[in-house]
């Protein structure tokens, strides 16, 4: 069996991954391996919960409440809300634990848990490891030390939990966002109550598409995944412009008042600049991943911001940011943290600030946006070779330094094994588009030679 934990908490299809099971044993696994870390320690523990709307989240939400309230831990049940609420949460409440159930971005019948510490920060990978060791250790056979009496843990609905989180979102707006016509989608998700709530307190006119849940139809064809009807809301009724989130909401993408899709990059352009502005980028300084558009690089080198880039995934950025006191970062997928507000990326958070921006500044976004021209840039995912050579092959890195010398100093070549599948990705960047897929290809082809 592989490690149960991911660079995302734990994710499979709900109910034959991701079982009631499951779930039950990794919060009981998780309770007393934060008690004997000494979280615990002097008083009552408290966990809060909270669930995307995927129809499998609710028995998984029963039995991860149930694992929890039996290792006597007392359960903040905050229902539907996003994974940025509930860290939130789990940080203003003073609650030692905090669960969220969710797959992200993934089709409605994946599922997933994910963790956090005291403060609302993501577990450590030790304690992870920790959790899966024990529920594995007790999974087959071993018995828990249960409390009985009043010791088992009670449950109560905490429904202040919404509107705490949307207070929290408001005060942190550095100005209001009246005069401005928005359009939501919430990818039928977590979002679908939160993001409209906040952008009309905040002062903006909203439209919303993507925001009827139905446990059935997250993120189908629609959400930050699939932007054309998004696009089309926004050029129909004439807005500003028009954010979309994922299925937990962790992340946002834009599009401008025209319908041009406004990417992360663009996104962490635009607030790097504000925040500069206003005194709040610390050290000068955005962190950003290597699959970062080489255009993001080579504007915020334009106007004197420093750059650091890390490994592919939200969580790298988030480690690079607290190790060294950086303000903000992010991914071009739309995982954006503003550590100052947030413990995790917040895609209801990210949107109001870039909405803020727009209403601040008069500059429609399609100019803001245009601080940094994208690069053309191609993907290839090179299936059934032997990733584990990428970085040893002599014919390969020869065909790479043929690549870079054609590209010269407008273009860039990434080559990555996957982390989930057994694939390399294939990465270029070029002013060209034709230019990018030649080269593109022809690494893809060696790839598949020397690899194969």
């Amino acid at each position: 069996m592989g490690r149960l934990f991911g660079t995302d908490g734990v994710r499979g299809v709900a109910n034959a991954d991701l079982t009631a099971e499951l779930a039950l044993g990794l919060s009981v696994a998780a309770a007393h391996v934060l008690a004997e870390a000494g979280t615990f320690e002097g008083h009552r523990p408290v966990a809060v919960v909270g669930r995307d709307p995927r129809a499998s989240g609710e028995f998984l939400e029963a039995a991860v409440v149930a694992g929890l309230a039996s290792a006597g831990v007392d359960v903040l049940r905050v229902g539907v809300l996003p994974t940025p609420a509930v860290a939130y949460l789990t940080g203003a409440l003073g609650a030692d634990l905090g669960v969220m159930l969710s797959a992200s971005h993934n089709a409605m019948p994946d599922n997933g848990i994910k963790f956090f510490a005291r403060g609302g920060h993501k577990l450590a990978d030790e304690l992870e490891d920790r959790i899966e060791r024990t529920y594995r250790a007790h999974a087959t056979g071993e018995p828990w030390d249960r409390p009985t009496g009043a010791g088992v843990g009670r449950v109560r609905d905490y429904d202040q939990g919404f509107d705490n989180y949307v207070a929290h979102l408001i005060g942190v707006l550095p100005n209001r966002l009246d005069g401005l016509k928005v359009v939501i989608d919430g990818a039928h998700g977590a979002a679908s109550r939160v993001s409209p709530e906040a952008f009309s307190r905040a002062g903006a006119e909203v439209v919303t598409i993507g925001t009827d849940p139905d446990g059935l139809n997250i993120n189908h064809e629609c959400g930050s995944t699939h932007l054309d009807k998004l696009r089309a809301a926004v050029v129909e009724h004439g807005a500003d412009l028009g954010v979309a989130h994922d299925g937990d909401a962790d992340r946002c993408l834009a599009v401008d008042a025209t319908g041009a899709e406004v990417d992360g990059d663009q996104i962490l352009a635009v607030l790097a600049l504000a925040m500069r502005e206003a005194g709040s980028l610390r050290k000068n300084t955005v962190v950003a991943t290597v699959m970062s558009n080489l255009g993001f690089k080579l504007a915020m080198e334009r106007e004197g911001v420093q750059l650091v880039q890390t490994a592919v995934g939200d969580r790298y950025v988030l480690e690079e940011m607290k190790a060294n006191g950086f303000a903000l970062g992010g991914e071009q997928s739309g995982h954006v943290i503003v550590l100052d507000h947030a413990t995790t990326g917040d895609g209801t958070l990210t949107g109001l600030m870039l909405a803020a921006r727009v209403a601040a500044t008069g500059r429609p976004l399609r100019e803001l946006a245009g601080v940094m021209e994208r690069l053309p840039q191609v993907l290839i995912n090179v299936r059934d070779v032997d990733k584990t050579r990428v970085g040893s092959s002599q014919e390969l890195a020869e065909a790479v330094a043929d690549a870079e010398r054609e590209l010269g100093a407008t273009g860039r070549v990434l080559l990555r094994s996957s982390g989930t599948e057994p694939l390399v990705r294939v990465m270029v960047e070029a002013a060209d588009i034709e230019q990018a897929r030649a080269v593109a290809q022809r690494l893809a082809d060696v790839v598949k030679s020397a690899l194969g």
